[in-house]
């Protein structure tokens, strides 16, 4: 019993000292973020506790840039890749689990491989590509949307994820559902779909989370100041106000607070959804 307990405290320990190195970062750019001008952010020992408490460099970052335009064109991307994530990752998984036709596991391991491919590696071709067809931010707004979206509309990861998910539907309920003479697309709506919401929440929040701090491709893509993304628009700010780092934490710090309301929404689904992943297929 002795050593059991000695055990758990080692492990608590272990845990709590890696969450708070962890969080660290972040309460070091929450403290710059309210730091005066009169007070050294870069004072060793850190000072987490501002003694020149403000509020103005939000106040400021707000104001001087075009934020509120940085924030929507960043929920514009982020909502259009979730959508197309959710919708093309679930046709392309759901024949992969549940359907019979020569050569499907060559498919799904192919699909896999890609996995292993940084988006680095095929950054220039797909560039090219989207050169060809007209969708920069310089032919027009929309077209700049769609540039952005459309190399990050599926992914290899979302595939995996969904087929996984339906593995573990009991082939009598599509049998059920076939009976009651619903088509295949009927039961892949009507009753597939609604019973995998877990996993398309966590799909959701790993998808949002990857697309709204997304910052190569969208700095490659976008010329327009009127078309940047929060990360592009932040990092703009080094530049605008000389690297005045309190300004930098004030937007960073606000750009993360959509990433926190759309955890908390999903998070009711989000543990039994992850564990979805883990069904041996």
């Amino acid at each position: 019993m002795k050593n059991l307990k000695s055990k758990n405290f080692i492990i608590h320990f272990i845990l709590i000292s890696t969450a708070l190195l962890s969080i660290f970062p972040f309460l070091w750019l929450t403290s710059t973020s309210l730091k005066g001008v009169n007070e050294d952010i870069f004072a060793y020992p850190p000072n987490i506790i501002p003694t020149d408490f403000t509020f103005a460099n939000y106040i400021n970052v707000w104001g001087k840039v075009n934020f509120m335009g940085y924030f929507w064109n960043s929920v514009i991307v982020a909502a259009l890749t979730v959508i197309l994530n959710l919708v093309l990752s679930s046709l392309a998984a759901y024949p992969l689990a549940r359907m019979k036709f020569w050569g499907k596991k060559v498919i799904f391991f192919a699909i896999l491989a890609t996995i292993m491919i940084p988006f680095q590696a095929i950054m220039l071709p797909v560039y090219i590509i989207t050169l060809k067809l007209h969708l920069i931010d310089s032919v027009n707004n929309v077209m700049g949307y769609i540039g952005l979206v459309m190399p990050f509309a599926v992914s290899a990861f979302g595939i995996f994820l969904m087929r996984q998910a339906f593995l573990k539907i009991p082939k009598e309920v599509e049998e059920a559902a076939i009976v009651d003479g619903c088509n295949v697309f009927q039961m892949f709506v009507r009753v597939v779909m609604p019973m995998v919401k877990p996993t398309l929440a966590v799909l959701a929040v790993f998808t949002f989370i990857g697309s709204w701090g997304e910052f190569l491709w969208p700095s490659i893509m976008l010329t327009k100041d009127s078309m940047y993304t929060l990360p592009v628009g932040i990092n703009n700010l080094q530049g605008m106000f000389s690297s005045n780092w309190r300004f930098i934490a004030a937007g960073s710090i606000i750009s993360t607070i959509p990433i926190i309301i759309f955890f908390l929404a999903m998070q009711k689904y989000f543990i039994s959804g992850e564990n979805d992943g883990a069904v041996k297929g």
